[in-house]
C-alpha cells in the first residue's frame, strides 16, 4: 500500500497558476506590442486635436490663410487673439462669469448632496424609504423643459445667475454614489463616536468625510465639469449678454459665428483671424478642466469603483 504524501503550499500555488483563467496569463511580446500600438493611437486622437487648436489660436493671418484652415505646423507665434479677447471686453467677463458660477454652483451642490446622503445612508432615518424612491422615480422621470422653465420664471429668477445654478444643482445619481460610499463606512466607528458623545453633525465632519475623500473629489470634479460647461441654461434663462457664461460666448462664436462684442472691428480689419480668436476662446474653456484634473485624477477610480460596487 502506496502512502499518500499530502500537497505542499507551493504545489497547491501551482495548480491554482495552472487553472488560471486565460485573460490573467502575462500577456505576451505580440499582445504588449498592440497594447502600446493601441494606447499610442489612442493619445494621438486624443492629443492630436487638442494641438490643432492650441496651435491655430497662436497663429497670425498669413499662418492660417497659407495653412487653408486650421494650423498643424505653426510658422510664427503670436498672443495676439489672446491678448484681444483677455482685454477687459465681453470674453473677460464670461470666464468671471463661469468661475463664480462654479465655484458656487459646485460648493451648493456638494453641500446639498453630502447632506442628502448622509441622511439616506444612516439606518432609521425619517422618512428614509420614501425619500429614496422619491429620488429614484426623479430619475427616470422628469418634469419636462417647459414647466421647469415656468418654474425658474414664477420664482423670478429669469435673467439672473441663480437660474443657472439652482435648476441643476442636485443629481439624484452622484446622491446614490454617495451614499454608497457613506454606507461602507465601518459602523464600529460610528457607534464609538456616539459612546464618546459625538453627534451626527460631528460624526459626518470628523469620521466620514476625511474617510470618504475619494469619491468626494469625484463628484465635486463632476459638479465642476457640469457647471463650467452648461450652456443650455444660459441660452434659456439669461436675456442679458453681460450676463453671459464663457460656453454661451463660444458657442455663438463657433457655432453662429458671432464675435463677441467689442471684437467684431478687429475681425473685420483682419488685424486678427476669426479663427484664431475662435480656437483662443476654446482654450479659455479648456484651460481649468485640463489644469483641475489631475489633482483628482488618484481619487477618481478609487472613488467610482468603490462607491459604484458598495451598497
Amino acid at each position: 500500500m502506496t502512502a499518500t504524501v499530502p500537497p505542499t503550499d507551493a504545489g497547491r500555488a501551482a495548480r491554482r497558476d495552472d487553472r488560471r483563467p486565460a485573460w490573467e496569463e502575462e500577456p505576451g511580446p505580440v499582445v504588449q506590442g498592440l497594447k502600446g500600438i493601441t494606447l499610442t493611437g489612442v493619445c494621438l486622437a486624443i492629443l492630436g486635436p487638442l494641438w490643432v487648436v492650441l496651435v491655430t489660436s497662436l497663429s497670425d493671418y498669413r499662418t492660417i490663410t497659407d495653412a487653408g484652415g486650421l494650423v498643424i505646423v505653426p510658422k510664427s507665434i503670436t498672443f495676439a487673439a489672446y491678448r484681444e479677447i483677455l482685454g477687459g471686453g465681453a470674453v473677460t467677463r464670461a470666464v468671471v462669469v463661469s468661475l463664480g458660477i462654479t465655484v458656487v454652483g459646485t460648493a451648493l451642490s456638494m453641500a446639498v448632496s453630502v447632506l442628502a446622503a448622509y441622511g439616506l445612508s444612516r439606518p432609521g432615518t425619517f422618512a428614509h424609504r420614501p425619500i429614496l424612491i422619491t429620488l429614484l422615480v426623479t430619475m427616470f422621470f422628469g418634469a419636462g423643459l417647459i414647466p421647469t422653465y415656468l418654474l425658474v420664471g414664477n420664482l423670478g429668477l429669469i435673467n439672473s445667475y441663480w437660474a443657472l445654478i439652482l435648476p441643476s444643482a442636485v443629481s439624484v445619481f452622484n446622491i446614490f454614489v454617495l451614499r454608497a460610499f457613506f454606507m461602507g463606512v465601518a459602523p464600529e466607528l460610528v457607534d464609538s463616536a456616539k459612546i464618546d458623545g459625538a453627534g451626527e453633525w460631528r460624526i459626518l465632519l470628523v469620521i466620514v468625510l476625511p474617510l470618504s475623500r475619494a469619491v468626494v473629489a469625484v463628484i465635486s470634479l463632476f459638479y465642476a465639469v457640469g457647471y463650467w460647461s452648461a450652456w443650455f441654461n444660459a441660452s434659456l434663462y439669461i436675456n442679458d449678454t453681460d450676463k453671459w457664461p464663457l460656453q454661451l460666448i463660444m458657442r455663438a462664436f463657433v457655432i453662429q459665428h458671432q464675435p463677441p462684442p467689442g471684437m467684431s472691428q478687429a475681425i473685420d480689419s483682419m488685424q486678427i483671424p476669426a479663427l484664431s480668436v475662435q480656437m483662443a476662446v476654446m482654450m479659455l474653456a479648456l484651460i481649468p478642466v485640463v489644469c483641475v484634473y489631475p489633482f483628482v485624477q488618484k481619487h477618481f477610480t478609487k472613488g467610482m469603483l468603490i462607491g459604484a460596487v458598495k451598497g
